[in-house]
């Protein structure tokens, strides 16, 4: 199992003009029927994902790899992350549309691996209906609410090069505010 690094905007020394490259840029359709490298896109997103125990759900842009496939806990664990210990805790969507919102826009902080050490508001639909194909291929029409459908919102946005930094204001740590001043300045 290959470790793969998480792309960001920035890191301790300033913007990452690379990672912002591929992050920014819109990712395309994985092929139908998969093909041999389809099922490695797959299998390495799952593979970066279930190795990490700080996140509720990974995009493969956030891996370097432009492709519409997303992963993450099948079931909500707002509030505290554990190391994910069996496949059958997680979903993956391949090609994910949004096909239906229901419900007011819940705002609420959300952080994201893109984007270390900043927390941003972001109002997201509470019910959403998704339309997607699963790791084999078969298509599924699938209801996420609450949690579970901000994270799926919030990792569909990483699809499209949007991150939460383009949602409004962004909230960080005082210790690190000189940075965060000068990287965000106009």
């Amino acid at each position: 199992m290959s470790s793969r690094r998480v792309l960001t905007l920035w890191n301790d020394e300033g913007e990452n003009p690379k990672d912002i490259s591929v992050l920014r840029k819109k990712s395309v359709d994985l092929s139908v029927p998969f093909n041999k490298e389809a099922k490695e896109v797959i299998q390495t997103l799952i593979d970066a994902f279930m190795e990490r125990d700080d996140a509720s759900g990974l995009a493969a842009p956030q891996i370097g790899i432009n492709k519409r496939v997303i992963v993450f806990r099948a079931k909500s664990s707002e509030g505290g992350q554990k190391k994910i210990k069996d496949i059958n805790e997680i979903e993956l969507l391949v090609n994910p549309r949004i096909t239906q919102t229901r419900g007011e826009k819940v705002a609420a902080a959300e952080g994201c691996l893109s984007c270390p050490d900043v927390q941003v508001e972001v109002s997201r639909f509470p019910e959403i209906k998704i339309r997607a194909l699963d790791a084999k291929g078969e298509k599924i029409n699938k209801r996420y609410l609450d949690y579970v459908a901000r994270v799926i919102q919030h990792e569909i946005d990483h699809l499209d090069g949007r991150l939460i930094v383009d949602y409004g204001d962004i909230y960080y740590p005082k210790s690190k505010q000189l940075f965060f001043e000068k990287l965000f300045k106009e």
